[in-house]
């Protein structure tokens, strides 16, 4: 119901005006700005993002031009997807100057100048390399990163355990949902190696066999099956750690295999269209393909690092592309104007140049 308006004496109109339309260019114009002194722009759910990028693996005392890459190919939203600092602390104070010092970095305030970011953390931003459920100040460090991130303080992320959230996206009747995804909070323990390794595992770590071993916990669990079966076009989940590879003995979730069965499992059992999942953490990028029998391929594109790199490019039997040593990101960008939308898997390295690239189209991503 509508309140009777009364209009104000004419003379009274010009000044009206002249304040309504101050008020709303400062709505239209400025944006919040965190405690760490940078502006963001928000997320705004009825817009459809149409190019979505993200990263990982940012040392915040070096130079950081990727990100420049990234603005250059203007995209609707950017993802960080972990190691988005490398804090490796369990001092709150040292941790939050670490990401002070990120906040100061022209390039990281040109993307968040630019457009809206969403983030998930990884082991280095979380606390301790490799660390998972032992790390002593995983609760310190996680209202850290929410106040780094902007989360507002009676936001329902701050009501759980962990990082994880999701965000959908919807317009024109078609629907995007972007799932964070929480690797580090809730994971059991990994199993080393040791100083003689049997083949065929290598470098630190072999697959833990112990069926009751976690990765994501089962609070995330049941969140995550409830999230997926929210009904979407396409669906963009988030893992700071590998998931569509084969085993290298890096971190990942081959670590925990059964656990990654679960999830293509869960996907199986929730009907869920539309999935693709992106990655980060080993410092090279390259995209991975998992075929599922009686379900669609789940693809997985790692975008790692901002502007760390690596010697070895391991191994990968599902890579489908070739892999990218130097600095990179990753985008999809997606044409929601088509009857069958299309969606595109990019490879982009610190030249802008596109380095590999996988045209599909979202009734690629169906159950038959």
């Amino acid at each position: 119901m509508h309140a009777l308006a009364i209009a104000p004496p004419l003379t009274a109109v010009p000044l009206i005006a002249a304040a309504l339309l101050a008020a709303a260019l400062v709505g239209a114009c400025a944006a919040p700005t965190n405690s760490f002194g940078f502006e963001d722009v928000e997320v705004d759910a009825t817009t459809l993002p149409s190019r979505i990028a993200f990263g990982s693996c940012a040392d915040q005392d070096r130079p950081q031009p990727a990100l420049e890459r990234v603005v250059e190919r203007d995209p609707d939203l950017f993802v960080y997807l972990g190691d988005n600092v490398y804090g490796d602390t369990e001092d709150m104070d040292v941790l939050r100057g670490k990401y002070e010092t990120l906040a100061a970095r022209p390039e990281f305030q040109s993307l968040r100048a630019h457009c809206p970011t969403l983030a998930i953390w990884d082991d280095h931003d979380y606390g301790a390399n490799d660390a998972g459920k032992e790390y002593p100040q995983k609760e310190a460090s996680r209202e850290v990163f929410l106040d780094f991130w902007g989360v507002p303080m009676d936001s329902p992320r701050r009501e759980h355990a962990g990082i994880y959230h999701d965000h959908v996206f919807e317009s024109g009747g078609r629907t995007l949902q972007v799932i964070l995804l929480d690797t580090r909070t809730f994971r059991d323990a990994l199993v080393r190696n040791g100083d003689a390794p049997v083949p065929p595992h290598k470098n630190d770590y072999r697959p833990n066999l112990d069926p009751t071993a976690t990765i994501l916990g089962e609070a995330q669990w049941a969140w995550l099956g409830e999230r997926l079966a929210v009904p979407a076009d396409l669906r963009i989940v988030a893992t700071s750690i590998q998931f569509g590879h084969s085993y290298n003995g890096w971190e990942s979730w081959t670590n925990v295999p059964h656990e990654r069965d679960r999830l293509i499992d869960l996907v199986a059992e929730t009907r869920a269209n539309g999935v693709v999942f992106v990655s980060g953490d080993v410092h090279w990028g390259e995209i991975s393909r998992q075929p599922v029998e009686g379900g669609y391929d789940l693809w997985d594109v790692t975008a790692s690092g901002i502007n760390q790199d690596w010697d070895v490019i391991e191994p990968n039997v599902r890579r489908f592309g070739p892999a990218v040593a130097e600095h990179n990101f990753g985008m999809i960008e997606i044409d929601w104007f088509r009857e069958d939308p299309s969606v595109e898997l990019l490879s982009v390295d610190v030249t802008g140049a596109v380095r590999n690239r996988v045209p599909l189209a979202v009734s690629d991503l169906r159950f038959p």
